[in-house]
Parts: structure tokens; sequence; C-alpha cells
């Protein structure tokens, strides 16, 4: 029991250390500035996130893997988006695009209330597993197709889609509420185009922030299967 515990003080405590050199390297020493964004990224455990084959490169500045087809996007990538939300504790959030959970818990602590759209059963499953284990109970999931938006036409302050959308769903822009941020990667299959909208009355304020590479999101309004 002493050595197993040992163990596991010692495993708890690499992955701390990864976590702080992830947060230096990667996101202090690009350009995620924000303090409660950084605080967050060093409270979430990836690992917990990540399958067992993939635990050493739980921190490395690369999507992994989750199955399903699917990944669990770079550090930098969910720090990036989540930044450009612009949250302040007060929001509810759409998140299209569950995945591991790791974007949701992420947001989580952010946001008054998140809730997550995921087309495979199994990834949300998975995901509702480890945020109860985390202890993180402000998330509402649903499984069916994200680029319909939450089915009861709900509206959010902020929306984030976590896959690559051909073009943003309508549905999703009817449901951003006014003076509302909507942060997607836009594109082709290959490379996309993260950007911010903004609604203001009638208007959609765009604006790009980089090229990304993300998972199509298949759907009525997505890509096609």
């Amino acid at each position: 029991m002493l050595i197993r515990t040992m163990s596991e003080y010692q495993n708890k405590d690499r992955f701390a250390s990864v976590r702080r050199r992830m947060l230096n390297r990667h996101l202090e020493g690009r350009d995620i500035t924000d303090p409660r964004v950084l605080k967050v990224m060093a409270d979430v455990p990836r690992e917990e996130f990540v399958s067992q084959s993939y635990l050493s490169q739980a921190y490395a500045d690369g999507p992994l893997p989750i199955g399903l087809g699917q990944t669990i996007s770079q550090p930098y990538i969910v720090a990036l988006m989540t930044q450009e939300l612009h949250m302040d504790g007060k929001c509810e959030v759409l998140e299209v695009g569950t995945g591991s959970g790791y974007q949701t818990a992420v947001l989580s602590k952010l946001a008054k209330k998140v809730y997550t759209i995921e087309r495979h059963g199994e990834l949300s499953e998975s995901a509702q597993a480890v945020l109860g284990r985390l202890g993180i109970g402000n998330v509402e999931f649903y499984v069916g197709d994200g680029s319909l938006g939450w089915p009861d036409g709900k509206l959010f302050e902020r929306i984030m889609i976590t896959a690559a959308v051909p073009a943003i769903p309508q549905p999703l822009f009817d449901q951003l509420a006014e003076a509302g941020t909507l942060v997607a990667p836009v594109g082709p299959g290959g490379v996309q185009k993260l950007v911010a909208w903004e609604k203001r009355g009638e208007n959609i304020n765009e604006r790009f922030i980089c090229d990304v590479r993300f998972v199509k999101l298949f759907g009525e309004y997505g890509f096609e299967e």
C-alpha cells in the first residue's frame, strides 16, 4: 500500500510539472494573456481526458486521438478559443462537439453553465463520467446533430463550435443572443480559418483569428458523411 501511494504521488507530481511547462511554454509563451484562462488551464487535468496509451503526451502541444475519428484539441487551441469567447462567469455557453470533454471542463470553470452537444453517444457518456469524477456539475449534455443547435431553441451569450464547418450553421446563428460571441473553425476538411463573430442587432461582425485544423462537423448544416 505504501509503495502504491508513493507511486500515485509521483505520478501526480509528474503531471503537475508537465502542466506547468505547458503553461509557460505553449500558452504564456505565445498569446494567451487572460489570467482566468491561464488559471483554468493550470487547474484542469488534461490527463484525465486522454487514453492510457497517450498519457505520456497529455501535455504535448498537439491533438490526440480519442476514438471514433475524433481528437482532443491541442492545449493552445483550447486556451485560444476559450480566451476569444471573453466569458465573464455569468454567461451560458453552448458547445458544439463535446468530444473528450476537456474543452467542456475548461468552459465550465468560466461560465455559469455549459450546454454541450455530441453526436457520438459513446463519447458523451465518457465525457460525463470524467466530469463527474472531477466534481463538475454545471454542464448539461445532449446527444444529437450539433449543427441544429440546442433542441429547445434556447439563446446563448457564447457559442463555441469545436469541429470544422463549411459555413456557420444558421440554427447556431439564430441561437446566438444579442451582443453574443460565436467562435468556430470554418472551411474545408484540410485547413480552416478560426473566426469570431459578434452579434450587434442585425449585424454580425466577423474577426479572423488564425488558421487551424479540425475534424469535420457532420450534420444537416455541417458536412455530408
